[in-house]
């Protein structure tokens, strides 16, 4: 019988980065999910603030060299990878000079959000998915962690639906108290329709906050993680009323061999 395999999109993981609520799971739910026996893959987004050196960081030539175009604009898609040791785990880093280059994760040294955050999830999102097929490792689970994977369940069930890598699988979305707080450019639903995301998803993206952002993603996914104690009022609101299945908030203790059941559980 072959293992299970959970593909992590990650927003933030440690030791890349600070350590966080997000980055402590980046780092420690996949390490904990295939010691119990699951196959895994796990992607970050290589923020320039990320030590390529100390963390032996180096190009994967086979993977790159394939251009993404977002908004008409052609943006070279650049895959590396780097080892965490005592974890006898690999993570994927995507790249690119346009998106990833400054010295900060998600907004400047004064704090402001970058204005380019919307595409650099669409870029993430999609770099993640081609790099994957690249690998020709078809999921069972895909676990996103954080608003900057918010685009992946949506386009993993339009534009990349009928693709057979992606056929028998389950997306699960964890929800953290993350919220962005300036929303993503009024264009951004015509540069998904670029895409031919068309329809439902595109109308919930008129006014492209946070919490639509989020909603849109919960609506894309199987099931559903509360990651944080506490999470945004309406999106919690709106979490009560989808008729899928929804693990409670988990403590360090327990939660890796709570998410563990959890993905057992909706793949039967």
């Amino acid at each position: 019988m072959e293992s299970v395999k959970v593909l992590y999109i990650s927003q933030e993981i440690a030791p890349y980065l600070p350590e966080t609520p997000i980055s402590k799971i980046g780092r420690n739910l996949p390490q904990g999910i295939q010691e119990r026996g699951k196959e895994i893959r796990t992607f970050l987004p290589r923020y320039g603030c990320i030590n390529e050196r100390r963390n032996q960081l180096h190009e994967v030539i086979r993977l790159s060299g394939m251009n993404l175009i977002i908004d008409d604009t052609d943006h070279p898609l650049i895959i590396k990878v780097a080892s965490i040791q005592s974890a006898r785990m690999q993570v994927y880093f995507i790249d690119n000079d346009d998106y990833f280059q400054r010295k900060f994760t998600f907004a400047d040294a004064n704090g402001n959000e970058f204005e380019d955050n919307d595409e650099r999830t669409i870029f993430y999102a999609r770099g993640v998915i081609e790099t994957v097929k690249k690998l020709r490792w078809a999921p069972n689970i895909v676990h996103c962690h954080g608003w900057m994977s918010a685009m992946a369940p949506i386009y993993l069930k339009t534009l990349y639906n009928d693709h057979p890598l992606f056929q028998n699988f389950k997306i699960v979305y964890s929800v953290y108290n993350n919220d962005f707080q300036k929303p993503f450019r009024q264009s951004f639903a015509d540069k998904l329709r670029f895409d031919g995301i068309e329809g439902e998803g595109r109308k919930m993206l008129k006014n492209p906050d946070y919490v639509n952002v989020t909603k849109l993603a919960i609506k894309y996914s199987d099931a559903i993680i509360m990651g944080s104690p506490e999470i945004n009022d309406e999106l919690n609101s709106f979490i009560q009323t989808i008729d899928k299945p929804v693990l409670p908030y988990q403590d360090e203790e327990h939660y890796i061999d709570a998410y563990n059941e959890f993905y057992d559980s909706i793949l039967q």
